[in-house]
C-alpha cells in the first residue's frame, strides 16, 4: 500500500528513496518529542524510579531503529546490487540488535533491583542473590543477540552447533582461568560468603568494602579510597574474613598492652577501662573489658577489648585508644616495658688483664673472713622471703578478692 502511494506521487526511485528517508527522520523526531515531552514528564511524577529507567533506555534505540528501517527501505527502492542490499540490511539489523540488547540489559538490571533489592524482599530474589540473576540475565541476552546476528547474516547454525563440542573444548583450554573465575563468581554469589557493602579481609591483610561482585572479579574499596579488582578464583581458594557478617554489624577489637613487672594489676585494669569511656565510635553495650593474657618476656600482657558500631571505624578507634592509653599510663605512673639487650664482648686481652688485676687483692683475703658474711647473707635471704610471704598472705586475707581497699579512678588526661 505504501509503495502504491509512492508510485502515485512519483516513479523516480531516487525521489522515492529521499521521501522515505525524510519520512523516517520525521517519525524518529516525533518519537523523540513524544518521549521527551510526554513520557519523561509523566514518569517523573510517579513514585517508582523503574519507569524512568525503562523510558530513558528505550528512547534512544527506538529513535535509531526508525532511522535504520527508513535507510533499509530507501536502499531497497534504489535497487542496487543484491549483495550490497544484503550487507546493508545485515549491518543495520546487527546494530539494532546490539542497541536493543544493551538497553534490555540495563532494564533487566533495574527490574531485578526494583523487585529484589529491598531489604524486606523474600523468596528467590534477595539482595544477596541479585548479582547472580543479573549475571544470568546478561548471559541470556548476550546469547540471544549472537544468535539473532548470525541469522541476520544468514549463517548456517547447523555446522556451528555440530562443532560446538570441539569449540567448547578448545575454549575451555584457552580460557580456563576466565572460566574458573566465572564459576567461582557464581559459587560466591550462591554461597554468599559476603555481599555488597560488607567489609572483608584476606589472609595477606588486605581489607576493604565490597563494591561489586562481577563475572570475573570482585571489587573492594580500601580505606585509602583505592579500588582493587581481585579474581574470583583467588577468593574462592583463600580464607576470607567477613567483618560485617553475624547477627549485627558490631565488631570486637582487641588492643594489646604491656606493662612492667611489679605494676598493680587492678590499677592497670581500672586505668584501661577509663580509656574507652565517652568515645563515640565505641559501643556502651557490650561493655569494654580487660583481659590479663599472659606473663610476657618483658612485662605483663593485657588486652583492652571494646565493641565498635561498624567495622570501617576499626583503624580510627585503635588510633584513639592507643593515644588515650599512653596518656593514661603516663598520668598513673605505669611503666610500659621495652626490650633490653645485654652485649658481651669477647677476646679483649687488655680489658681481661685489667679485670684480673682489679680482682687480685680480693682473692688474697683470708677464707675465714669470707665464711661469716656468706652465712649471714643466707640467713638474711631466708628472713626476707618469710617476711614477703607473710605480707602477701596478710594482704590477700585483708583485701578479699582484690588487692585494693577501695575504688580508685585514674583520669586519662585530655584527648
Amino acid at each position: 500500500m505504501l509503495l502504491e502511494r509512492l508510485d502515485s506521487v512519483t516513479t523516480d526511485p531516487r525521489l522515492q528513496a529521499t521521501i522515505v528517508l525524510l519520512a523516517s527522520f520525521v517519525i524518529a523526531f516525533l518519537t523523540e518529542v513524544l518521549f521527551r515531552g510526554v513520557l519523561l514528564i509523566f514518569v517523573q511524577n510517579t513514585k517508582t524510579h523503574l519507569d524512568d529507567v525503562i523510558v530513558a533506555n528505550v528512547r534512544r534505540p527506538l529513535f535509531l531503529s526508525v532511522l535504520f528501517l527508513g535507510a533499509s527501505w530507501a536502499a531497497s527502492l534504489l535497487e542496487p546490487r543484491a549483495w550490497l542490499v544484503f550487507v546493508l540490511n545485515a549491518t543495520l539489523v546487527s546494530l539494532s540488535i546490539l542497541l536493543w540488547t544493551g538497553a534490555l540489559m540495563r532494564i533487566a538490571s533495574a527490574v531485578l533491583q526494583h523487585v529484589g533489592g529491598r531489604s524486606e524482599a523474600t523468596g528467590v530474589l534477595q539482595p544477596r542473590t541479585l548479582p547472580l540473576f543479573n549475571m544470568l540475565a546478561k548471559i541470556l541476552l548476550a546469547g540471544a543477540a549472537v544468535y539473532l546476528i548470525m541469522l541476520a547474516w544468514a549463517l548456517d547454525l547447523t555446522g556451528w552447533l555440530a562443532s560446538a563440542g570441539i569449540v567448547g573444548i578448545a575454549v575451555g583450554f584457552a580460557a580456563k582461568d576466565s572460566l574458573a573465575n566465572l564459576f567461582a563468581g557464581i559459587f560466591i554469589i550462591a554461597d554468599a560468603p559476603y555481599k555488597l557493602g560488607d567489609v572483608i579481609m584476606f589472609e595477606d591483610g588486605l581489607r576493604g568494602r565490597v563494591t561489586e561482585i562481577g563475572l570475573r572479579a570482585t571489587r573492594i574499596l580500601t580505606n585509602d579510597d583505592i579500588e582493587i579488582n581481585i579474581p574470583n578464583q583467588l577468593i574462592g581458594n583463600s580464607r576470607v574474613v567477613n567483618e560485617s557478617a553475624g547477627p549485627h554489624e558490631k565488631e570486637r577489637i582487641r588492643v594489646p598492652v604491656s606493662v612492667a613487672y611489679g605494676s598493680d594489676v587492678d590499677i592497670v585494669r581500672q586505668v584501661l577501662l577509663e580509656c574507652p569511656r565517652g568515645q563515640p565510635r565505641i559501643c556502651e553495650e557490650p561493655r569494654p573489658l580487660v583481659q590479663f593474657r599472659e606473663f610476657g618476656a618483658s612485662g605483663l600482657e593485657f588486652y583492652l577489648c571494646v565493641w565498635i558500631h561498624q567495622p570501617q571505624f576499626k583503624d580510627e578507634v585503635i588510633d584513639g585508644l592507643n593515644t588515650r592509653i599512653y596518656k593514661a599510663f603516663t598520668a598513673a605512673n605505669i611503666e610500659i616495658p621495652y626490650t633490653k639487650h645485654d652485649i658481651y664482648l669477647k677476646d679483649m686481652p687488655v680489658v681481661r688483664a685489667q679485670l684480673l688485676a682489679a680482682e687480685a687483692p680480693a682473692a688474697e683475703a683470708p677464707s675465714a673472713h669470707i665464711a661469716a658474711p656468706t652465712a649471714q647473707t643466707a640467713a638474711s635471704h631466708a628472713v626476707t622471703a618469710q617476711a614477703v610471704s607473710a605480707h602477701v598472705a596478710h594482704a590477700l586475707a585483708q583485701s578479699g578478692p582484690t588487692l585494693l581497699t577501695g575504688p580508685r579512678r585514674f583520669t586519662s588526661g585530655p584527648g
